[in-house]
């Protein structure tokens, strides 16, 4: 028996406008007003900057001002060094490069939309009939659900501040999503000329998934798919190896074919590109797994509750579409991150859309008292977050606590407050507005699905909202390279003359755009200065005459004045 029981006044769904107002509010703020961030923001702004600027070799071999990146695949630097030439001389290249996570972020939460609603109409997704009528049709039960899931989406601790970075992740994960919706379409669709498009648009999506970020997360997802489709529908697994699989395989070849012809054979940058992927394939460690639970508990947060349960509450139709499908998505991803000996942060983002889709279809059976639990949960933690993130301010502005000024200085040495009127206005209208929901969640007990995760999704706007408007200046001057290349460029001569260089790709693509800083060709010594880049733990040179031979003059020393360790030396050559 079907576990869902539901009224039609349960599935009232959000107004169009609320939706979209909400998505801007979300992906806007961090965008605007800030200088592309240490480490993957700054480099991958670096990759696209150069491409914008530069020739096709630069465009075929993402680089960074000469420094090769072999590990990076192509297409989120395209499309951002595409934006930077249609808006770069209105906008400033970096936030011309940044209008390219709104694109990332459309794809990424319409997909999961679609992909939910889909999976909602159908009819053993459908409530059972109630006794006297009044059970939901199913378009709008889909609807219902596809607006939980959306703001299910919204509300992921993990997703909030990648998808503000024009990085190759952002990209990738609104693939996974929209691959998802791609394969709702196949495996919905019984026309089989239709399925042969779909499948065709999936292998394109693959395509697109290898140029974004490699070909491991593809992979997966395409075994995934087979299993399931071998389960379900032998005809749609025999278009996925006939169609998809070679046009997956013919969109990302045109990229090393390309890269073959007219790149300089000396340098095999496609052997060094597949040797990385190679690398992200290995036997399971209790590292990787640690790190998945470690790190997912809080990064799928709080999508992760509601997908648990809505596997246990379909339990008897998990051959079900709406649970199948996601569910082979999730198991897939999750055997390519094991299987990954180096985890990090990103590698976690692709599961987010199958399990904001699950979680949606968990949200018609969850119990009350669990409702009410995560909601009280959402309003404390976050309540208490938003006005921390207040009494910091205050204390920042005023001097007032002062232990919580003394350590906000304390993190960020030398800066100066800034007063913006409008970010306070946009700060105070966000916190009247999270009162006014939690007053409207609390005191009307509202019965439609999406209310269990309307505060959730609304707390972590307001707390991003309030960071990137009260705090924007404090945390741009924290991870901000800019003063660091205003001041190599003071100690440069007027005439520029190339720099050997040993910084990292973030700092490289800083200094050049900040302080056009023109780097010598990467691996050769040749230039009459160089800029060291080490730890300020080291006490002696000896690594850096090892590196760079000759005689060098010491002209300048500094850091960020937020990074205590990291610690930046020029120096220019002196005799023979």
């Amino acid at each position: 028996m079907k576990p869902v029981r539901l009224p039609a006044s349960a599935t009232s769904a959000l107004p169009r406008w609320a939706l979209w107002a909400l998505g801007l509010l979300y992906i806007l703020p961090g965008l605007i007003g800030r200088d592309p961030w240490k480490n993957e923001d700054a480099s991958s702004f670096g990759i696209a900057w150069t491409m914008a600027h530069g020739g096709i070799h630069d465009w075929l071999m993402p680089n960074i001002v000469g420094l090769p990146m072999p590990g990076e695949s192509p297409l989120t630097y395209w499309i951002g060094a595409i934006f930077i030439k249609l808006f770069g001389w209105l906008l400033g290249d970096p936030f011309a490069a940044r209008l390219s996570t709104i694109v990332f972020f459309l794809i990424g939460s319409l997909s999961v939309w679609y992909a939910t609603y889909l999976l909602g109409r159908r009819n053993e997704a459908q409530p059972l009939r109630l006794a006297f009528g009044g059970q939901p049709e199913p378009r709008d039960f889909g609807r219902t659900l596809a607006d939980g899931a959306f703001l299910i989406y919204l509300g992921c601790l993990g997703l909030i501040s990648h998808s503000h970075e024009p990085t190759a992740k952002s990209l990738q994960i609104s693939l996974v999503a929209f691959s998802i919706y791609v394969a709702v379409r196949m495996f919905d669709t019984p026309n089989a000329t239709r399925n042969i498009r779909t499948a065709a648009l999936l292998g394109l999506t693959l395509g697109l998934m290898i140029l974004a970020r490699g070909w491991t997360i593809p992979l997966g997802l395409l075994l995934g798919l087979l299993v399931l489709a071998f389960m379900r529908e032998k005809k749609i697994a025999r278009n996925l190896l006939l169609v998809s699989l070679p046009l997956a395989a013919i969109v990302a070849g045109i990229w090393f074919v390309a890269t073959y012809l007219l790149l300089p054979r000396d340098i095999d940058y496609f052997a060094v590109w597949e040797n990385i992927n190679r690398a992200q394939l290995s036997w399971p460690s209790w590292a990787a797994l640690s790190y998945y639970f470690k790190y997912g508990i809080w990064f799928a947060w709080p999508a992760w509750p509601f997908a648990g349960w809505a596997v246990y509450a379909w339990r008897q139709q998990r051959s079900t579409l709406h649970i199948a499908l996601p569910l082979a998505f999730f198991i897939s991803l999750t055997a390519v991150i094991l299987l990954n000996p180096h985890p990090e942060e990103g590698i976690l983002l692709p599961l987010l859309p199958a399990l904001v889709i699950l979680a949606a279809f968990g949200l018609p059976t969850m119990k009350r008292g669990a409702i009410n639990a995560v909601d009280w949960f959402s309003v404390m933690t976050l309540t208490a977050c938003a006005a921390f993130i207040w009494l910091a301010w205050i204390a920042k502005e005023s001097g007032w606590p002062a232990q919580i000024a003394k350590n906000v200085y304390k993190l960020a040495p030398g800066f100066k407050p800034e007063f913006n009127l409008v970010a306070l206005i946009i700060a105070l209208l966000a916190s009247v507005f999270w009162i006014l929901l939690v007053n409207w969640r609390l005191s009307r007990r509202p019965s439609v699905l999406w209310r269990a995760v309307v505060l959730s999704s609304g707390g972590v706007i307001l707390c991003w909202l309030l960071l990137t408007t009260l705090w924007m200046p404090w945390i741009n001057y924290s991870k901000s390279y800019a003063g660091v290349a205003a001041q190599i460029d003071e100690h440069l001569p007027a005439v520029k003359q190339c720099v050997d260089t040993n910084v990292g790709p973030a700092q490289r693509a800083s200094f050049a755009y900040f302080g056009d800083i023109p780097f010598g060709e990467f691996g050769q010594q040749h230039c009459d200065y160089l800029l060291y880049q080490d730890n300020a733990s080291v006490k002696t040179d000896d690594a850096l005459w090892r590196q760079f031979k000759g005689n060098w003059k010491l002209l300048w020393t500094g850091r960020r004045p937020s990074d205590r360790d990291e610690r930046f030396r020029l120096y220019q050559r002196v005799g023979n």
